[in-house]
């Protein structure tokens, strides 16, 4: 209030009462003013949400152990941490997917070979019977 009464010196020596009554009305409108703003900027922005969501991650975050990653601010580093556990995964997924396969083929060529000797068999069968008729 000091500091609005100097400002209005002469005002504030002619009427004191009206100088403190005219400077509670504007910090009453300015405290309004900015708390409706401050809504605004809120509501705009759907502030309220996201700060219960940072609350609730925040709480989340409490009964972790390991800390939170933090970027070093070298790309290259940061990239490769957060790459190199993801494409180790994915490896041995496809790891287990070739093993899969490769034991997938193998059972198939043990088919086709036990086809192909089956018709050799049959083959020598037909013959020996074409031998026989004649």
């Amino acid at each position: 209030y000091q500091r609005f009464a100097n400002c209005y010196r002469c005002f504030y020596k002619l009427q004191p009462e009206m100088t403190r009554s005219i400077y509670d009305q504007f910090i009453s409108q300015l405290q309004t003013s900015i708390k409706e703003e401050i809504q605004e900027v809120k509501d705009e922005g759907n502030l309220e949400a996201l700060f219960n969501s940072l609350d609730k991650i925040a709480e989340e975050a409490k009964n972790r152990e390991e800390p939170a990653w933090r970027p070093s601010g070298i790309p290259e580093e940061d990239v490769r941490s957060a790459m190199v556990p993801y494409l180790l995964k994915h490896r041995s997924y496809l790891q287990k997917v070739l093993k899969e396969k490769e034991e997938e083929n193998r059972k198939v060529a043990e088919s086709v070979l036990a086809g192909r000797d089956r018709i050799a068999e049959l083959q020598q069968l037909i013959q020996a019977r074409k031998h026989a008729w004649q």
